[in-house]
């Protein structure tokens, strides 16, 4: 075969293949395409940020100062219609959650969820700051009792532990329920005992909106400093550690409220409080005037008490991003070696942005 005889014999075959080639090129390409819009789908990201300003009188002395509350980035994977993972992070600290759920059964009756979470304990926990009508987030009473902040004892925890949970809802969902086994030492922690804590929720829908709410938890602590509250409780002790509360949520379009009671015992001290928090849509989803009056004894033997109340706006400018303004009076403050019954005012400045 001679030379032009060979560039034609090829240039016919090419004709033969070129079809078969494109094919398997978007062939592979539509696969490619298939893939990401599935991972797409199974795989949502989110986050937020909050910052703002804050002037306050205590103690005689004035102080203001812009702030930088928290931002998050956290991840939802739905590997499959029955098995999920969720990831988050705090970008200016550390990783907060990180868990997977698994249903066992065909409806929501009975999951499964391990490792890093939010604990049942209390209403206020539950709730993303990005939904929480005060700036603070959460009452006194409750962020002392479930870690999120203020007990020294056990450390700031962001009302996060380690363990494992059984959940469901049955009655067409009307009744929640969810019983877990925790660390006891909060997040990113091995537990310092050999005792865990036993933690149970149960949540009553008898209405659309409503929302009646009890918590217990039983444990033993492992004190990682000592505390103003607690001055009997040593670095290192192991302690008694259990709490409970009830209360109830309410969600309309033109208000919301939620109030709570709760009771705890770290050792031999005793401490009780309770708080009711609600707002009021001038304009709904644009503007909110927002209450919250709160009482917390952080220690009843020894009389440290302590009272709360806002009042504020906040302006849903786009979605879920806002700007708030509150007032904040507190009747006592702590130092780090006293409680301290004086009053106290600030005055909260937080703007919000999230995305889905």
């Amino acid at each position: 075969m001679n030379y032009h005889s060979k560039r034609a014999s090829l240039f016919v075959l090419s004709l033969l293949l070129f079809p078969s080639i494109v094919v398997g090129q978007q062939s592979d390409s539509e696969k490619a395409r298939q893939f990401v819009e599935d991972i797409s789908k199974r795989i949502q990201l989110h986050g937020y940020a909050q910052a703002g300003y804050t002037y306050q009188h205590k103690g005689g002395e004035e102080t203001n100062t812009f702030d930088f509350k928290r931002a998050i980035v956290f991840a939802n994977a739905q590997i499959t219609d029955k098995w999920s993972f969720q990831f988050m992070h705090d970008i200016g600290g550390q990783v907060q959650e990180y868990y997977t759920d698994y249903r066992l059964t065909n409806d929501k009756a009975l999951s499964v969820r391990f490792g890093q979470f939010k604990n049942g304990l209390s209403i206020e926990n539950r709730v993303s700051p990005t939904n929480s009508e005060v700036i603070d987030v959460c009452s006194e009473s409750v962020t002392y009792l479930t870690g999120c902040g203020s007990d020294p004892l056990y450390g700031v925890q962001y009302g996060r532990d380690l363990g494992m949970a059984l959940y469901g809802e049955v009655a067409k969902g009307k009744l929640y329920y969810e019983l877990g086994v925790m660390n006891g030492q909060g997040i990113n922690k091995r537990d310092n005992n050999n005792a865990k804590d036993l933690i149970g929720r149960i949540e009553l829908r008898p209405t659309k909106g409503l929302n009646i709410v009890a918590s217990g938890q039983l444990g033993r602590g492992n004190a990682v400093a000592t505390s103003v509250y607690n001055p009997d409780i040593q670095v290192g002790q192991n302690y008694k550690r259990n709490r409970y509360s009830v209360g109830f949520d309410y969600k309309s379009p033109s208000f919301n409220v939620h109030g709570e009671y709760l009771e705890g015992k770290d050792g031999d001290a005793a401490s009780r409080g309770a708080y009711v928090t609600g707002s009021i849509a001038l304009v709904p989803k644009v503007f909110d005037i927002i209450g919250s009056y709160d009482y917390f004894n952080f220690n009843t033997d020894l009389g440290y008490d302590m009272h709360k109340a806002v009042l504020g706006f906040q302006w849903w400018y786009f979605k879920k991003c806002r700007f708030q303004v509150q007032y904040v009076y507190r009747s006592a403050y702590t130092t780090k070696n006293a409680f301290i019954h004086r009053a106290n005012n600030a005055v909260l400045c937080q703007m919000q942005v999230r995305f889905n």
